[in-house]
């Protein structure tokens, strides 16, 4: 099945239990494929002939118990690193003198409740996700390459490998958003120009990539202490040494993968935040904050020329909230911030307070914006957003009249043409020109 992201065996004596568990795991999980065995036989069969990401079993077994079990998965090469879960109510003190040595992943405590087995599982899934990731490899000499980078893809990475580590410098120096390195694996002693010492210092130094952003595993054969205190002090995240040990290397990569993947959530989490933070939850156009953050750069950059601030503000809108209620006065608001993000998608459309709206447009001509402003005012005539008929006045200025003004007074000058707009009548465009403010030419149908 295309769409089956985790596939987990149940093994368990009891088909109460089973079929239990079994429905727990599909109600809690996304894209999960159950199956479930009531001996120790019978999941061996199925382990043969099929791949399982998780396995969790009860203690006693019909045919043989859970550490056994255990112990025959870990034999095996297609599920030698799959997480085995003992399920029991009793066990806790023969998993704590067995458990390690059997193999045993982790345990869930049955008088817990089995409705705490989903919140279990999906916290346990969360933090033993399988090995993903691109590794930059580097490393000079062709066996070690071609048997490293085989453990490595067998365990579902994807690997690049260079010989050197000016390339691999090339490499990380330009990353591609498709093809972004989530660690580094370099040997310690490399033959050229540069060693690994000297790629771990242009990482950390030059490139300025921490040890959270890119994680370095560095490989080396001396049982030098000085060299080890040396990887750590270039900026090495950890080191195994050679001869390799496949569980060893894989023991540390999983680790250092799971930094990064923290630091990549976290910074996800960060820009969801500044996200919230600069987006004015009503309206869905950008915060007042924004603005004043963002707008003197927006407004002062050369490739922005000209800018124009169009300030927008709704029409006698304290009667709409006094007549209306202030539900319909939020469904006003609200669409008419998304007409504005609709008409400006790459432009800066603001709510600047209230019932007022800014959009901060670049590299617009007079006479497209001032048409444009023409037409915004007649669509919003039209749209009547929550069934209120409703109009809006105008106030324009141009960075093209008003050079190296700062924001504020710029946005001064917009506010007052907004101010001429609504003295004469409302419902109308008014610019504030080099000059002087004069009504819009574009005016053709207020009232």
């Amino acid at each position: 099945m295309s769409d089956i992201h985790t596939r987990i065996m149940v093994v368990d004596g009891s088909s109460v239990s089973r079929a239990i568990l079994a429905r727990i795991l599909r109600e809690e999980l996304d894209n999960v494929e159950v199956m479930t065995c009531e001996s120790g036989t019978e999941a061996q069969a199925l382990l043969g002939q099929q791949h399982f990401d998780l396995i969790t079993t009860a203690m006693l077994l019909s045919d043989m118990d859970g550490l056994a079990l255990s112990r025959a998965v870990r034999d095996t090469r297609q599920h030698h690193y799959t997480p085995v879960i003992v399920v029991s109510g009793d066990a806790h003190e023969r998993l704590l003198r067995e458990g390690f040595e059997a193999g045993i992943t982790d345990y869930f405590d049955k008088s817990n409740g089995y409705r705490a087995f989903g919140d279990f599982i999906k916290s346990f899934i969360q933090r033993n996700t399988g090995l993903v990731g691109h590794i930059l490899y580097v490393e000079d000499s062709r066996t070690a390459a071609a048997v490293t980078r085989k453990i490595l893809e067998k365990h579902g990475l994807k690997v690049t490998l260079t010989d050197n580590a000016e390339q691999a410098i090339v490499l990380l120096d330009n990353p591609n958003p498709d093809t972004g390195f989530d660690m580094v694996i370099t040997d310690f002693f490399l033959e050229g120009a540069l060693t690994g010492g000297d790629l771990l210092h242009a990482i950390r130094a030059r490139l300025h990539l921490s040890q959270q952003e890119l994680p370095v595993l560095v490989l080396t054969g001396s049982d030098d202490k000085q060299k080890q205190v040396e990887v750590f002090h270039a900026g090495g995240n950890d080191f195994v040494g050679k001869p390799l040990i496949e569980e060893v290397l894989m023991a540390r990569v999983r680790s250092l993968l799971l930094i990064k993947h923290q630091y990549d959530a976290l910074k996800q989490q960060t820009e969801a935040m500044r996200w919230i933070a600069a987006t004015d939850s009503l309206t869905g156009v950008r915060s007042k904050r924004y603005l004043l953050d963002k707008g003197e750069s927006y407004i002062q950059d050369p490739a922005h020329q000209p800018v124009w601030a169009v300030l927008i503000d709704i029409d006698h809108f304290k009667q709409i909230n006094d007549t209306r209620g202030h539900i319909t006065g939020d469904h006003v608001l609200a669409e008419l911030g998304e007409t504005l993000n609709q008409w400006f998608p790459n432009d800066m459309a603001v709510r600047f307070g209230g019932e007022e709206f800014c959009v901060l447009v670049k590299g617009a001509r007079a006479d497209a914006m001032l048409e444009q402003a023409e037409t915004l005012r007649q669509h919003i005539q039209q749209l009547r957003p929550a069934g209120v008929d409703i109009t809006i006045s105008l106030g324009l200025a141009s960075t093209e009249d008003h050079p190296e003004l700062p924001l504020s007074e710029f946005l001064n000058k917009a506010d007052q043409a907004l101010y001429h707009s609504k003295q004469q009548g409302r419902n109308r465009a008014s610019l504030f020109a080099s000059e002087g403010i004069q009504a819009s030419p574009w005016n053709y149908s207020s009232q």
